[in-house]
């Protein structure tokens, strides 16, 4: 189904900071309305024309609101996620934080609302990550959540399509945003990563936002349930997990 630029509507959960307001600021240049929920905002959501609205995304009672509210919707992305480092995913409360935010918050959005999306012949775009394949024993609930994203991905693309809504997800590698800046600024880590990429350079998070616009446009209309990597070729160079000592580049 095709529609004028102008009057696409999109739900960003996450949408006030990294790669969800870099997605969203992609769509605000293709003429798309953009709503952005989340609890945090960054200085490049100020003067976008971006709306946001500051909520828990795991607050079923907040998201069926919005859901009320949105008769028709031609984009859910679900950008929201969390990470947690110094060991707090190897702890009970941490795994179940991450994983009620990364995975239990993109279901919760999904299923309120699909009703929209249906309406509209819209598509959802899920954020799942380099680690949904490989994983990293640094963030155990990080990578569980993610791969479990990707499963629900292909599930939903399955279960949505006789309403005419498509269900992709992405996979952002090494993207230069405040979630890496540990991987980032730390050369024993740094030095390794940028060896094993055949793009031979971080990301940037406009990266991401394009490679979102494009699943969400009707160029896109005949993919569904796909996985796609958005990493400078890091997956294809890395053999084993994030963590392994050998830092032999990609050749």
């Amino acid at each position: 189904m095709t529609h004028a630029q102008d009057d696409r509507l999109a739900i960003i959960t996450g949408g006030g900071t990294g790669l969800g307001l870099a997605t969203g600021l992609e769509l605000r240049r293709r003429h798309w309305r953009v709503l952005a929920l989340g609890l945090d905002t960054e200085p490049g959501l100020e003067g976008s024309g971006i709306e946001f609205e500051r909520m828990d995304i795991t607050d079923a009672e907040a998201l069926g609101a919005v859901a009320r509210r949105t008769p028709r919707l031609h984009l859910l992305a679900n950008a929201a996620g969390i990470i947690l480092h110094d060991e707090r995913e190897h702890t009970v409360e941490g795994f179940r934080r991450v994983v009620d935010v990364n995975l239990h918050g993109t279901q919760l959005a999904c299923t309120l609302l699909r009703p929209a999306l249906a309406a509209a012949g819209g598509s959802i775009l899920n954020f799942a990550s380099m680690w949904s394949r490989f994983g990293s024993g640094r963030n155990p609930g990080y990578s569980a959540s993610k791969g479990a994203v990707e499963a629900l991905t292909r599930a939903l693309a399955v279960a949505y399509a006789a309403q005419g809504v498509r269900v992709n997800a992405i996979a952002p590698g090494w993207i230069d945003t405040r979630m890496s800046v540990n991987a980032f600024s730390d050369p024993e880590r740094a030095g390794p990563i940028l060896k094993r990429l055949p793009a031979g350079h971080w990301g940037q998070p406009s990266d991401i936002g394009k490679a979102a616009a494009f699943l969400a446009s009707d160029d896109a209309g005949y993919i569904t349930g796909v996985t796609l990597p958005v990493d400078g070729g890091y997956s294809i160079c890395l053999l084993y997990t994030s963590d392994a000592a050998d830092d032999t580049p990609c050749v």
